[in-house]
């Protein structure tokens, strides 16, 4: 099947490449120029393990190609995915102009080939408030007259850092249609995918919309509840690992998305939880749960934060102060920085007078891109500690997981250090000698 893939972001270019694996002719189209001679070269603009040796396979097979050239990308085109970007506005909606855009364009390009053609199907893969999908179909239909033409929607569940695999062996495939033919054609695309038993569900256009932004809704409430609940346990003594446990060996609760931490990030959740939220005010519908879990999300990188601070209080605070950060990605084994607790905190640290120091194994690039000049990035984890008055981990990359604790105190001019996502244990930092705070559980050599 010959497909095309509007935008080379992280969902084009994974969706696209993992077609292409199993032998499907793929075209993804950018206006990027820079990004597609990038990707003509054989580079990659973002960090997904397994993404970058998958391309060069398609690409040397002939099965995956880039352009800028929407005319050649649509031309002989049976199914065109819209997969671009739909950031939050300032007052937290949805910036379909991208969506629009591309709509407007494939209207164009149908119409250029005129009566007679095979139908083409637009499916739209972007996250998008429900009703977008038809409002994609009335603006190409308003361009091509009667011109025959099919629309579908298909969100992605692909998490970052884990996207191959969640692509090649996905938990389920859903599709909106508004035809049999089209939700046959899409079961037959999908067919490789789900060969060992897990479902394609085929259902309307709006329902499908709406799943996405349902499922990750509440896997961001999961994040919000057990970090309130880890707030609780820090008022109270006790201790959220064990709580955690407890809780989490219930078969009805389960135990993903419920580590405490520094709350969520990256490109989805805080979104999609704000489109919700918007939604639901164009309705006049109440989303008071999605008010709060987007409310405790944004409490929880202050409530770290204050731990900081407080430990600088009594001696001038964190002005003329070094403050070292492990981690700088919204979660490991992505260079995604998008609503990343770490850049949050960095700022803020600065902001107040503190000389800011950061490595990420991959995520230094985009953070210097974004922040030009504000932070001292360094390409070695031990490194990052000379001088530093405290260390704080904000993303749990594997190697901060046993690190060298002789060398990390020999580094800092004091052993304090603010764990962000629990790696230690209490009884190991105490022992040690470390100033050590975490989330949900009682600091240690403190006060």
């Amino acid at each position: 099947m010959r497909l095309t893939m509007v935008g080379t972001g992280y969902v084009g270019l994974v969706t696209g490449t993992c077609f292409s694996n199993t032998g499907n002719d793929v075209t993804c189209l950018d206006v990027d120029k820079a990004k597609i001679d990038l990707l003509n070269n054989g580079g990659c603009p973002i960090y997904e393990p397994g993404l970058t040796e998958m391309m060069a396979r398609n690409i040397s097979a002939g099965r995956l190609h880039f352009t800028t050239d929407a005319a050649k990308a649509y031309r002989d085109a049976d199914m065109i995915f819209i997969c671009v970007g739909t950031p939050t506005g300032e007052n937290g909606e949805t910036d379909m102009r991208y969506v629009w855009s591309a709509a407007d364009a494939i209207g164009e390009a149908i119409k250029a080939r005129g009566p007679g053609q095979k139908p083409k199907t637009v499916i739209v893969k972007s996250t998008v408030p429900v009703g977008t999908t038809l409002g994609v179909k009335d603006r190409i239909r308003k361009i091509v007259g009667d011109i025959p033409f099919n629309v579908a929607n298909n969100p992605e569940f692909l998490k970052e850092g884990a996207a191959i695999n969640d692509f090649m062996k996905p938990d389920r495939v859903v599709c909106g249609v508004e035809n049999p033919e089209t939700g046959d054609a899409l079961r037959d695309l999908y067919d490789p995918f789900v060969r060992q038993g897990h479902p394609i569900f085929i259902m309307d256009i709006l329902s499908s919309e709406m799943v996405k932004y349902a499922s990750n809704n509440f896997l961001a409430t999961k994040i919000s509840f057990i970090n309130e609940m880890a707030a609780l346990c820090e008022a109270y003594g006790a201790n959220i690992n064990r709580v955690r446990e407890g809780m989490c060996s219930d078969s009805r609760i389960g135990n993903q998305f419920l580590y405490p931490g520094l709350g969520y990030g990256g490109s989805c959740f805080p979104k999609d939880t704000l489109a919700c939220i918007m939604m639901g005010g164009q309705k006049d519908i109440p989303t008071q749960l999605s008010q709060a879990v987007h409310d405790v999300n944004q409490r929880q990188r202050q409530h770290f934060y204050k731990k900081l601070t407080g430990h600088f209080a009594g001696n001038g605070g964190l002005k003329g102060k070094t403050i070292a950060f492990w981690g700088m990605a919204f979660k490991p084994h992505t260079d995604d920085i998008r609503e990343a607790p770490a850049v949050t905190l960095m700022q803020q640290a600065r902001a107040e007078g503190a000389a800011v120091r950061g490595f990420d194994p991959v995520a230094r690039e985009n953070v210097e891109k974004e922040n030009p000049g504000q932070f001292t990035l360094c390409d070695d984890m031990y490194e990052t500690l000379d001088g530093a008055d405290a260390l704080v981990i904000s993303t749990d990359w594997d190697e901060f997981k046993n690190p060298d604790f002789n060398e990390i105190k020999k580094r800092l001019k004091s052993p304090a250090l603010f764990d962000g996502r629990n790696l230690y244990k209490l009884e190991q930092m105490k022992k040690l000698g470390f100033a050590y705070y975490s989330v949900g559980r009682l600091p240690v050599n403190v006060g």
